[in-house]
């Protein structure tokens, strides 16, 4: 049976066993790496390595981006040259970086720093204590916004709250809380900001759910697509493009924090090219990228989507085309 420890010690195994094997083959002349003084060590920590006469090694020598080295603790201090940064690890469990192949790191990191997180709060007693103190600190015309990584099935009460408890602690400030893709929460504050009334039609896919007058409840349905649920939230105010790029750095580090080092961003509703993708821009450009990332643009638009040139039968772009026309 394969369990989250496991696949994890497997992995990581495989990884140092490969990137070993590598650097040992780049050496062209077989001399062995004990005059090369590695740019990093880590050691007193906890290394599989898959190799049988040593698997297991509390320390590894590492230099432009290979391992050198993998042993112990002695064995590779006595590599250590006058440049080399020292790492104590303090016993932990090393692990190759991981690569998460579908999450919306671009979107996600333009909002981070709004966003109110209730990922493992386990009462919704709790929760709505969290999004009391930060509506107190939540300055006009921003809202607070809870999106998603939670489910009511996690609190104690096994419930959401109501969209009154939301009003008691909320009566002025927008608050837009995302459950899952189904649904979404305002209080009568963030229905104000984004104009729904009894007179607003539902959008296609989704539903405005309304009291027995016809006027909006708060709730917003996806039925049977998420569409209402991102075009609600995108009315929302955005942060200057200075707190962007310090909102997606602050994403990013958290992902490394939890192991992350790669990313395929899926693109997503209202992710639009190129106006949403310039804080990546200036991080790539400015040598600030803390993962490796790969994305995708999203169609917005049915039978807006930009078409791609003809080519000649060369396989050429054909004379007075533009690579990606109007």
């Amino acid at each position: 049976m394969t369990t989250r420890r496991t696949f994890l010690g497997g992995a990581s195994s495989l990884a140092f066993s490969n990137l070993f094997s590598t650097a040992k083959a780049t050496d062209p002349n077989q001399t062995g790496v004990d005059t090369m003084h590695p740019d990093l060590i880590l050691h007193n920590g906890r290394f599989t390595t898959l190799d049988r006469r040593n698997p297991n090694a509390t320390a590894v020598a590492i230099k432009d981006g290979l391992f050198l080295e993998v042993g112990s603790d002695s064995e590779i201090m006595a590599l250590a040259g006058s440049d080399t940064k020292i790492v104590d690890l303090k016993g932990k469990r090393v692990l190759p970086g991981l690569i998460d192949n579908h999450t919306h790191v671009v979107r996600g990191g333009l909002n981070y720093n709004m966003e109110l997180r209730w990922d493992g709060v386990r009462s919704l007693a709790d929760a709505m204590d969290m999004l009391k103190r930060q509506v107190a600190n939540t300055p006009a015309p921003q809202w607070v916004r809870v999106v998603g990584g939670f489910t009511e099935h996690q609190f104690v009460e096994k419930r959401l709250p109501t969209v009154e408890e939301i009003n008691a602690i909320a009566p002025d400030t927008p608050v837009f809380l995302l459950h899952l893709y189904d649904r979404a929460l305002l209080n009568g504050a963030a229905l104000r900001a984004v104009g729904y009334t009894r007179d607003t039609p539902n959008p296609p896919g989704g539903e405005i759910t309304r009291d027995a007058d016809g006027n909006p409840t708060g709730m917003l349905l996806a039925k049977p697509n998420a569409g209402i649920l991102y075009s609600t939230l995108a009315k929302g105010p955005k942060l200057p493009f200075d707190y962007q790029v310090n909102s997606t750095r602050h994403f990013m580090r958290e992902l490394n924090r939890l192991g992350v080092t790669g990313v395929i961003d899926a693109g997503g509703g209202f992710q639009n090219y190129p106006d949403d993708y310039e804080v990546i821009q200036k991080l790539s450009d400015d040598g600030q990228m803390t993962v490796r990332l790969a994305y995708n643009l999203f169609t917005q638009k049915p039978k807006q989507e930009r078409g791609l040139p003809q080519l000649d039968e060369f396989g050429q772009i054909q004379a007075g085309q533009r690579l990606f026309p109007a």
